[in-house]
């Protein structure tokens, strides 16, 4: 399918040929008619990739501390790495746009397939033949909107919102700041309202549009304080919207000016905000950002998890305001058409950005790309391919595995982790040839393919399995979906590397352990346990290989904090810190240790509010009597370094310093090993050593009764730490 992507290094908004997505749980897929674009948001972005990168860093500091602070940490070479990965990602543009559904992802209720729908959303709605939507942000059309009309649904959808946060009544005298495409639309739905509205712009031609949208008054801004003050009746306005795209004080300071004592001033566009004290002091002004269209904005668990607001609390929520737009459009009582300028086609989108950033010179408004609707029912509606034709979870007869000429790798997963950590350990690296990769959103699995020589993309992971071509598949997906991911890929006979962790339930660990014990001559599985793999730590392992005392081993992980919305809290989604990624730092103890931990208690500090059981210590006990804890930490500051391992042992002692150093101490004499510019945690490393497992026959890179140990150590950790009670860990068969 085509997408419109834009590259924020380089500034090119380009069309890409990209693998068409796939229905996930709680959205449905939905084909694109008309979508439109949005002349300030997305302006702004083309703008802003479209600076080199001092104009970039000017205009972003908040950024170019993030990269500093990082390169404090991880080193310059690193960070340089990872910014340029970054801003090389495509950007998909594209937030308000109307289809017909194609395909319902499980848990979608109220919608069927062949619906007409209005689609919402960044990084959703996107600018592309074919979108997955999330259910709480699509809207059923009546037959008499126009697919151009339900394109504006969203946009019409903040001005409505912004409308809303005023609080005004039938009757109330509202100004509108602005006069481009929001204000024009916030404007007809206050006059719907029963409102009185005041039209303000600097141009004259969006002045004469007002007119024409049924605004009681418009003026040019040299006449919009005396036409105000008559307007009012001298009162002032009851409210004013503020719909300027500008950095400019000048219509906060306006709006001060025009409204009435205790009025209320609503930024619905981006301008300045410098609020001048003395007039909104004066008239005791109440002051609102506008955030986009309606709760349930930036709510993972309202737009990605599906979960509604109910309406005795939350009245006008992000989905029910798209409603109420379709029902102004279907009423007649918002029109739109009179704001349509231009109309491009998919393939000439680039030419749509090339208008909107003033380029071509030529006025414009609603700018709108159409897509092609000629493809037959079969195309839009592909039948999923299941390797061997086998059911995902059912093991297959016994059949020989035998070592490989060469990797000849599928990837499924193609985020940041994937482009800025994974692609480049393995780019190059001898008996690796990179095949296919698939995404969930197609855009990045294309981007990934061209920058690291994939032969192709996939458009999804069961195509990938029934590759006879690939005979490994790296898994790097969310972590819900690693374990069947795992079995459905043993089951078709293919080798895997897939990310930490290898489970995050019991029972999916459980069923992992049951297809090792009862199916012979098995694919190999890794699982992406870097650290014991850097440099450092085999040296750090080859300090204490003749030791003959247990080890006692400190770790300390200044982890930092993530928002409690973000996916890894979720305990279906990503399984909690804990297992999401203390299992790294389980397993490396365990690597020194010789051993799985065989007993666990835990500690952890209250979450207040602020943190979900990241606050915690972890204190385990191995076979051979070593001890080692694990202090996981989000309370700390990122500046300061991550990562810092202590290990005494027999009058002997090593600290490792965050990757960047390693100290070793013995009868005296001190040695120090230092690694300033990069951080090599062993991505690399494991990636050599699960090559030469299956290309020349060597053992695992790392042995299942580890990956399976550490990871009943993580579940067991969680209970300690919920019980206050030491755990026993049970012990694997696996070797």
């Amino acid at each position: 399918m085509k997408q419109l992507l834009q590259n924020l290094r380089t500034g090119q908004t380009y069309v890409a040929d990209v693998p068409r997505p796939l229905a996930r749980p709680g959205t449905a897929l939905v084909r694109t008619s008309v979508s439109l674009v949005s002349a300030g948001t997305e302006r702004m972005v083309v703008s802003f990739a479209e600076k080199n990168l001092l104009g970039k860093a000017r205009s972003r500091p908040d950024l170019v501390k993030q990269v500093i602070e990082k390169a404090r940490r991880e080193g310059f070479l690193s960070t340089l790495e990872a910014a340029f990965n970054r801003l090389d990602q495509p950007m998909s543009l594209g937030y308000s746009s109307c289809g017909r559904i194609i395909e319902l992802g499980d848990g979608v209720q109220g919608l069927q397939p062949g619906m007409r729908v209005a689609c919402a959303g960044g990084g959703y709605a996107v600018h592309a033949e074919y979108a997955v939507v999330p259910k709480n942000l699509l809207v059923p059309l009546p037959d008499h909107i126009t697919d151009e009309q339900a394109a504006f649904t969203t946009l019409g959808a903040i001005a409505l919102h912004g409308f809303r946060l005023a609080q005004v009544q039938i009757g109330a005298r509202v100004a509108v700041i602005g006069l481009g495409l929001l204000g024009l639309l916030a404007g007809a739905i206050a006059r719907a309202a029963g409102c009185q509205v005041l039209g303000i712009d600097l141009d004259p031609g969006r002045v004469s549009l007002g007119e024409k949208m049924g605004l009681h008054q418009n003026v040019l801004r040299p006449e919009a304080e005396s036409a105000a003050l008559s307007f009012s009746r001298g009162l002032g306005l009851d409210a004013v919207l503020i719909c300027a795209d500008t950095t400019n004080n000048d219509p906060v300071q306006l709006a001060g000016n025009i409204a009435r004592d205790r009025a209320r001033v609503i930024a619905v566009g981006a301008v300045g905000q410098n609020l001048p004290r003395k007039v909104y002091y004066e008239k005791e002004l109440t002051f609102l950002n506008s955030r986009s269209y309606g709760p349930g904005r930036y709510d993972p668990a309202y737009e990605e998890g599906g979960q509604d607001y109910p309406p005795g609390y939350v009245r006008w929520t992000e989905g029910r305001n798209l409603e109420a737009v379709v029902n102004l459009l279907s009423s007649g009582a918002l029109v739109v058409n009179p704001l349509i300028s231009h109309r491009f086609p998919i393939e000439r989108a680039p030419d749509a950005y090339e208008l909107i950033l003033g380029k071509s010179e030529e006025p414009f408004l609603g700018v709108l790309l159409t897509y092609p609707q000629d493809s037959t029912l079969e195309e839009d509606n592909p039948q999923p391919v299941k390797a061997d034709n086998r059911p995902s979870w059912e093991t297959p007869d016994a059949g020989e595995i035998s070592s490989v000429d060469e990797v000849r790798l599928g990837m499924v997963g193609a985020g940041n982790f994937a482009t800025a950590v994974m692609l480049p350990a393995i780019r190059n690296l001898s008996g690796v040839r990179l095949v296919s990769i698939s995404s969930a959103s197609g855009a990045s699995a294309a981007f990934a393919a061209s920058k690291f020589g994939f032969s192709r993309t996939a458009d999804s992971f069961e195509s990938q399995l029934a590759d006879h071509e690939i005979n490994t598949v790296a898994i790097l997906t969310r972590h819900h979906l690693h374990t069947p991911q795992i079995l459905q890929a043993l089951a078709a006979r293919k080798h895997v590397f897939c990310e930490k962790p290898l489970a995050i339930h019991p029972e999916e660990l459980d069923a992992i352990e049951e297809f090792f014990a009862s199916t012979p001559n098995h694919p190999h599985l890794t699982v992406g346990f870097n650290r014991r793999f850097a440099p450092l730590v085999r040296q750090l392992g080859q300090f204490f290989a003749a030791r003959n005392e247990p080890l006692v081993m400190v770790y300390r992980i200044n982890a930092g904090a993530l928002p409690l919305t973000h996916w890894l809290h979720d305990p279906a989604t990503g399984g909690g810190r804990i297992l999401g990624e203390a299992c790294h730092f389980i397993d490396l103890l365990s690597y020194l240790a010789g051993a799985p931990p065989r007993q666990v208690q835990a500690w952890g500090l209250a979450d207040n509010g602020r943190y979900r059981e990241d606050n915690v210590t972890l204190n385990f006990r191995f076979p051979d009597g070593s001890l080692g804890s694990v202090a996981y930490l989000a309370n700390g500051d990122r500046a300061f370094g991550k990562e810092r391992l202590e290990v005494f042992c027999a009058g002997q002692v090593a600290v490792l310093d965050d990757f960047h150093s390693l100290e070793t101490v013995s009868h005296g004499k001190r040695r120090l090993v230092r690694s300033r510019l990069s951080q090599d945690k062993g991505f690399r490393g494991i990636w050599e050593a699960f090559v030469n497992t299956l290309t020349k026959g060597e053992a695992p890179p790392i042995p299942y009764e580890h990956l399976f140990g550490v990871t009943r150590a993580t579940f067991a950790a969680v209970n300690a730490l919920r019980s206050d009670q030491v755990q026993e860990i049970p012990k694997t068969s696996a070797r």
